[in-house]
């Protein structure tokens, strides 16, 4: 019989990953959500100067929720649970701001990368908003024992599902999944996806253009590669030429949620729906030209 926890025991930490599998893989597909994980710990908070609220801007709200529909049509779906500003899955391992740190980092440190000079490497200095995330220093101790206990994990259980899925079907097309705000470059007619193929190297033309084509068919306005042409995910699995085919979605976050208030809107219903449509015709699409 379990004993009850006392009242002020912390409730126990989720694995770093979650992975839904269908009864059986049938496709060459594997979905993937980097950003939508929501488990704050308390030592966390207790880190940061900003609130709760404020930290959850830089996540991709409930986009593991938009294509939990994937292992119903035979794809396995992998999913964080450590947020973002914790600790971001699409970047390299170790790139780090050497200004958040209270001591010198090791020579190996990417300390040099674009997204380490906008405050978002693999720990983020910032929110979405620009805003601090700490309170004051962390020791480089701390950036270690998430990235161990986080981004590998997470990044063991991607290449595994990859590796998994290529030994089947002698092939993989990974769907890499996330949200995006509202940008001042989106003009008039901002897009409601953006597919990101790295320009093309990361992604056969054919899966790319049957993702546009389905999402143009249902109404959305989709662009390639602009402003989002794929990260760390996109750029490091993609390899065409080994059969492995990795192609990054963007989906704008007024299709389905509150920004403000970080709640699901009405439009999450119809948006669900007609992904799981498109996970539909990726399913059921051929690739066996894509080995």
């Amino acid at each position: 019989m379990d004993m009850p926890l006392p009242a002020n025991a912390l409730p126990p930490e989720p694995p770093p990953f979650l992975v839904t599998r269908p009864p059986r893989q049938a496709v060459p597909l594997v979905f993937a959500s980097p950003h939508s994980g929501t488990h704050y710990s308390a030592a966390f908070l207790a880190e940061a100067r900003l609130d709760p609220t404020s930290l959850r801007r830089s996540e991709d709200c409930f986009v593991d929720e938009l294509f939990a529909a994937a292992p119903a049509h035979g794809a396995p779906l992998l999913s964080a649970t450590f947020p973002r500003v914790f600790c971001d899955a699409n970047r390299e391992p170790w790139e780090l701001d050497p200004g958040m740190f209270d001591g010198p980092l090791p020579a190996w440190v990417n300390s040099a990368s674009p997204r380490v000079g906008a405050g978002l490497g693999t720990i983020a200095r910032v929110v979405a908003s620009g805003e601090p995330v700490y309170r004051h220093k962390l020791a480089f101790a701390e950036a270690e024992a998430r990235i161990r206990r986080y981004w590998q994990p997470y990044h063991a259980a991607l290449a595994g599902l990859i590796a998994e899925t290529q030994a089947q079907f002698g092939c993989c097309l990974l769907i890499d999944c996330h949200s995006m705000p509202a940008h001042p470059g989106h003009g008039p007619s901002p897009p409601d996806f953006v597919l990101g193929d790295a320009h093309g190297t990361a992604c056969a033309p054919r899966a790319t253009r049957l993702v546009e084509e389905t999402l143009l068919g249902l109404g959305y306005r989709v662009r390639r590669n602009d402003p989002y042409a794929g990260g760390y995910i996109t750029r490091h699995y993609g390899r065409p030429r080994e059969g492995v085919h990795a192609l990054q979605i963007e989906i704008a976050r007024r299709l389905y949620m509150n920004e403000a208030r970080l709640e699901r809107a009405p439009g999450m219903q119809g948006l669900t729906r007609d992904l799981g449509r498109l996970i539909g015709a990726l399913a059921r699409a051929d690739w066996s030209a894509l080995r």
